[in-house]
């Protein structure tokens, strides 16, 4: 079991936490508990050193609460002296071959070979008191790396979402897009654009230079008309589009007004709508349906949360890209595409290649005419993984690498 306590040594919220490992060591037998403790290690210009008093000072209040730390893991923007990494061993109360030095890199992938070159899987090994093991085969790592660092090329892909100020709420779907980049051999570079931007500005001089469009999840009303007109300028300047969630329901609205005709489309999420072509499965199954799926749960308060089955089309993309017809991803999210628009949006382009397997509830869209136009409802940048990234995003950002070169 691997149990990281976030925060600073000392804060009151952490200490219920601290506590709780402190009695977990002391239940446990001897080398069956290890303690490693993250830290920094400032560099002070003025000074021109490293400075360890920190670290020290964040021992000793461990060590008043009764952990006494294995190792020492020591975040650094360059090499510890000698007399540093001894001061450190000697004050700390650790053997100084456990002083780990966590040197910044230059991306997250490769924390491991530089881990393994700082001896840190050794340290281990001799806390928990077990013989050394052979050296870990590290070349698929070695591999991710070379391909980020030496790419073949690169794509520019615009997130057009609502939280763009706040980076992080999209972490996930980054590191998503950087797996597929991966896998192509390709740098993946970013443009950032708040949705809210296109309600009053003609999206075409913000997107013009993209190789792919990307709206990600979201909620609430705020950004909405922006990315339907995001999706709206993908699918008539044939760029690579991928909705992901909000996405999906948006390039539906999209298409539901500006190819169907239906002026009124919208979600009721905003509101009242006399066209709800998204809304809660509550406003549009009915009947024995809408009972049968309650009785069987599929209705968490409204909300679909964690995995759920889907089925895909034969011959359609998607099912080429999962190599499958029968998929299972994970879903959060309250609104539904309303299947009653189904028959008119598929009259006119649009193809609904994912259903849950009852065919009630749609799973993914696509367009046939349009180079790479998908939108699933689930977040598929969950399930995606550096040695094995997600099959939606792999192909995406190929499509991408294909739209690059026409430009």
């Amino acid at each position: 079991m691997l149990c990281e306590v976030g925060g600073t040594v000392g804060d009151i919220e952490g200490l219920p936490f601290f506590e709780a490992i402190r009695q977990m060591g002391n239940d446990l037998p001897r080398h069956h508990a290890v303690y490693i403790h993250l830290t920094l290690l400032p560099f002070i210009p003025s000074a021109g050193e490293l400075k360890t008093k920190p670290t020290q000072h964040s021992v000793k209040e461990l060590r008043s609460i009764g952990i006494q730390p294995d190792i020492l893991l020591c975040r650094t923007d360059r090499p510890i002296p000698h007399g540093e990494r001894r001061k450190l061993a000697l004050f700390c109360n650790v053997r100084e071959s456990a002083v780990i030095e966590a040197r910044d890199v230059d991306n997250i992938y490769a924390v491991p070979e530089a881990y393994h070159e700082a001896g840190l899987d050794r340290e281990v090994l001799e806390a928990f008191g077990l013989d050394p093991m052979a050296a870990p085969d590290l070349m698929r790592w070695h591999t991710i790396n070379e391909r980020i660092r030496n790419p073949e090329g690169d794509v520019t892909i615009a997130i057009v979402g609502k939280y763009t100020g706040m980076k992080d709420a999209y972490k996930s779907l980054t590191e998503a897009l950087s797996h597929g980049g991966i896998a192509n051999k390709v740098r993946v570079n970013l443009d950032w654009i708040e949705s809210e931007v296109f309600e009053n500005e003609d999206p075409a001089p913000f997107l013009e230079h993209v190789n792919g469009i990307l709206v990600p999840g979201g909620f609430g009303q705020r950004g909405a008309e922006g990315k339907i007109r995001a999706a709206q300028f993908a699918r008539l300047r044939q760029v690579p589009y991928f909705g992901i969630c909000f996405g999906m329901q948006m390039a539906c609205i999209e298409a539901a007004r500006n190819l169907c005709g239906i002026a009124e489309a919208n979600s009721t999420e905003f509101g009242p709508t006399s066209e709800p072509v998204v809304g809660l499965m509550t406003e549009w199954l009915k009947g024995n349906e809408l009972q049968r799926r309650m009785d069987g749960g599929d209705l968490g308060g409204t909300m679909r949360l964690g995995a759920y089955p889907a089925t895909l089309s034969r011959g359609s993309r998607v099912a080429g890209i999962y190599g499958t017809t029968e998929i299972s991803e994970r879903h959060r999210h309250r609104y539904e595409v309303n299947t009653g628009y189904k028959g008119r949006l598929e009259q006119r382009g649009m193809r609904f290649s994912g259903m849950s397997p009852d065919g009630i509830l749609p799973e993914i869209i696509e367009y046939e005419d349009h180079p790479w136009f998908i939108g699933v409802q689930f977040h598929p940048e969950l399930k995606s993984r550096p040695f094995e990234p997600h099959p939606l995003f792999a192909s995406f950002i190929g499509a991408a690498v294909e739209q690059s070169r026409l430009v």
